[in-house]
């Protein structure tokens, strides 16, 4: 058995690593000429969006030995709409870096692989097929997936963001979901340190949206950021993103390829973000080349969370500001705290199983 892994992302990577523990050397192969050679941002692994694993990170250290130090752990996420305010405190997941930080994600995957990585690869996967008896597609998006025709892109997204400097408490997440700022979309401002900060904006990419332009959304989110923290946030990095395809792979299997990350569909519709199920994903490839389980039956638990995350994006695009703000009242003090915290259900589930008539209804006659 010889092993490509096309990718050197946090799927990939966490392929390598696993396959390296079981006795295979695979070999990597990244198009870019280092580990997390893009665009600098934040993100949060927010233990709502993984039950029923409650802390991501030691899931990660203690089932499957993958090690990773978050930027912080997020005890606060102040959730902000139109005209309400819900601040939500206790353990509530974590907030890391990707791209070209040396505390990245990527970065840290790295320094636990042995393999050695050849950057400013050129190498096609037609190419990797012929040559190797397994392919691990972990290209970082959905384009070998659409391809090899096997991919369902269900929405894109555009996104802007930036670094800030200023004064921030690192432990402290902001969100905010006003159709005014962000049409059906969402801005946060997540801290790298208690200096730097990354605010993003982000808006799916749909009919109703079509003569929305995001520099303009920008001007009024960047305003009104500085007005909320009361500093002037001077911007030392940016970033933007143009129809970002979101989907997922109808076979994660094809063959002896698999699609693993994002190349499978692990970002989440819901809020964007996918690491813990995107490093899973790489996890469960190598487990079935090492004979420890059947990569099909193991991604089903996150094929479900990309549904039900589906359904929940769909319910954004159907709310106005008066439901967001009916939505973040209703989250303020202990209701919002118990959702956030609780262990013995999976709340987007139980959100996704309700919503999903009322998603239908809406499709059948034609508001959607």
């Amino acid at each position: 058995m010889n092993v490509a892994i096309m990718g050197a992302g946090l799927s990939g990577l966490a392929c390598a690593i696993t396959l390296e523990k079981n006795g295979i050397t695979p070999t990597i192969f990244e198009k870019r000429s280092s580990v997390g050679d893009r665009f600098v941002n934040a993100e949060v692994l927010l233990s709502i969006l993984s039950r029923p694993v409650h802390d991501c990170i030691a899931s990660l250290s203690e089932e499957y030995g993958i090690y990773l130090n978050p930027t912080s752990s997020v005890q606060k996420m102040e959730i902000i709409s139109k005209n309400e305010k819900a601040v939500i405190e206790g353990h509530l997941g974590f907030s890391n870096v990707r791209g070209r930080e040396q505390d990245s994600f990527e970065s840290q995957l790295e320094k636990q692989t042995q393999t050695p990585i050849h950057f400013n690869s050129e190498k096609t996967y037609e190419q990797l097929l012929s040559s190797y008896s397994h392919v691990i597609l972990a290209t970082g998006d959905g384009e070998y997936a659409k391809k090899t025709r096997n991919y369902r892109e269900d929405l894109t997204v555009s996104i802007k963001g930036a670094t800030v400097e200023g004064e921030f408490d690192r432990y402290s997440v902001t969100a905010w979901v006003d159709y005014d700022l962000a049409p059906f979309g969402y801005c946060y401002l997540i801290p790298y340190s208690d200096k730097e900060a990354n605010i993003s904006l982000a808006i799916p990419d749909l009919p109703k949206n079509k003569d929305v332009e995001i520099n303009n959304l920008w001007d009024q989110f960047y305003d009104q950021v500085r007005s909320q923290t009361n500093q002037q946030l001077p911007i030392t990095d940016q970033f933007q993103i143009t129809k970002y395809s979101m989907g997922i792979c109808q076979s994660p299997r094809v063959g002896n390829t698999f699609y693993v990350g994002n190349c499978f569909g692990t970002m989440m519709p819901f809020l964007g973000f996918g690491q813990y199920a995107s490093i899973l994903s790489g996890v469960y490839a190598a487990y079935d080349l090492c004979g420890l389980g059947k990569y099909e039956e193991l991604m089903k638990p996150l094929r479900k969370s990309y549904d039900d995350s589906l359904v929940l994006r769909r319910s954004m695009e159907q709310l106005s500001n008066e439901g967001l703000d009916r939505i973040v009242h209703a989250l303020q003090g202990n209701i919002g705290e118990k959702l956030f915290q609780t262990r013995l259900i999976n709340p987007l589930r139980v959100a996704s199983y309700l919503l999903r008539p009322y998603i239908k209804l809406k499709e059948g006659d034609g508001s959607n």
